[in-house]
């Protein structure tokens, strides 16, 4: 299979699809790979390294997009891109679907099979590709939601961890999975207050275990998110529903009752966002303020640590490319954790989540597939 590799469009992002160690694996087992030019540059990984491996230098996203039949990447695509598309073609890469309608739409009119990280499972009905960019991004919410609660960034000036005689910040996070629990992991290293909520009571458990009482583990109904976010300084979104949008469960009602200068960081914005007051920013323009409260609700956070984001992506996605170039058919039909992946094929939405937020029919994935 040829297997393309294109540099991201999107705004300050600079991770890239495949590693120069990844390509050398597809190499390996009898593929052709082509990488636009200078794909990688803006973290270290250069053409040159690209050749090594084996990979072929295309001057441009056109050439990439023209010659490959499957294109590996980690953002979703830009409107441009979906333009590159054409029928059959395999993309694989993260496309959080169900907060974007335009984007669906595009897909849907390409032809292609859009199959997407962020639903793919493991036999434990975990999401594998989703988890290391869940991990980074748990880990940078602390890191940016103190950033910016320093009084120069327009926070309260406050400092997560205290000094003696001064109690340390309050940090609330909204979901204990991967992304809350890495949250509270950098949270308590920097010795804050800090309190996690979710609806399962097991889960809860095991973060009471996991942080040997560190932490202060709520359940998580409206009138506990109410009193835990009014008395914040910095709260972390980190609700995931798979494939659909993620639930808003802090209203703007609540968000006003929070201290003037504190911070809300949600992670869940390619979802949709769990703040009825988020909306998506980028690195370059990472906040605004509602209310007085710091929103910081940037869509692609790991691209911001782009050289550790990519080879902890690589470390999860390389089985499944080298799956999907042996036989991109095949290798759905026999791989349902692989197949749940599946969120557009040939002008059908074939994932119930997308499918339900955006009011599109569904059509099984394994229906798809036979036709």
């Amino acid at each position: 299979m040829r297997v393309g590799i294109p540099r991201e469009m999107k705004n300050y992002e600079y991770r890239v699809g495949l590693t120069p160690t990844s390509v050398r694996e597809l190499v390996s087992a009898g593929h052709q790979v082509l990488v636009e030019k200078n794909a990688g540059k803006a973290i270290d990984f250069t053409d040159e390294q690209y050749r090594a491996a084996g990979a072929s230098i295309a001057a441009t996203p056109e050439e990439v997009f023209t010659h490959a039949d499957m294109i590996i990447k980690v953002k979703e695509p830009q409107a441009d891109e979906c333009r590159m598309l054409r029928p059959e073609q395999v993309l694989f890469t993260y496309l959080h679907l169900a907060a974007d309608s335009a984007q669906a739409q595009r897909l849907l009119e390409s032809g292609a099979i859009g199959i997407a990280y962020e639903t793919v499972t493991d036999d434990r009905g975990r999401l594998p590709l989703l988890a290391p960019m869940s991990e980074v991004a748990g880990r940078m919410s602390v890191q940016a939601g103190a950033h910016h609660l320093e009084k120069a960034q327009g926070g309260r000036g406050v400092l997560l961890g205290g000094v003696p005689g001064v109690a340390p910040g309050k940090v609330v996070i909204l979901g204990g999975g991967v992304v809350g629990a890495n949250a509270a992991r950098v949270a308590v290293g920097l010795g804050a207050s800090v309190t996690i909520l979710d609806r399962s009571v097991d889960r809860l458990r095991e973060l009471e275990q996991q942080f040997d009482g560190r932490v202060i583990t709520l359940y998580a109904t409206t009138s506990a998110i109410e009193e835990a976010v009014s008395h914040a300084d910095l709260v972390i979104g980190a609700v995931l529903v798979p494939g659909a949008s993620t639930p808003k469960l802090v209203t703007r009602e609540m968000i006003g009752t929070m201290n003037p200068g504190s911070v809300v960081v949600d992670v869940a914005i390619d979802q949709g966002g769990c703040f009825e007051t988020s909306k998506p920013t980028t690195h370059q323009q990472p906040t605004f303020v509602v209310d007085d409260v710091v929103h910081y609700c940037v869509s692609n956070m790991p691209g911001a640590v782009a050289r550790t984001a990519t080879q902890a992506l690589n470390n999860v996605t390389l089985p499944f490319v080298l799956k999907l170039a042996e036989s991109p058919v095949g290798a759905l039909f026999q791989d349902a954790n692989l197949r749940n992946g599946l969120n557009i094929h040939s002008g059908r939405v074939t994932h119930k989540g997308v499918a339900d937020s955006l009011g599109y029919p569904y059509q099984d994935p394994f229906e798809a597939l036979k036709k």
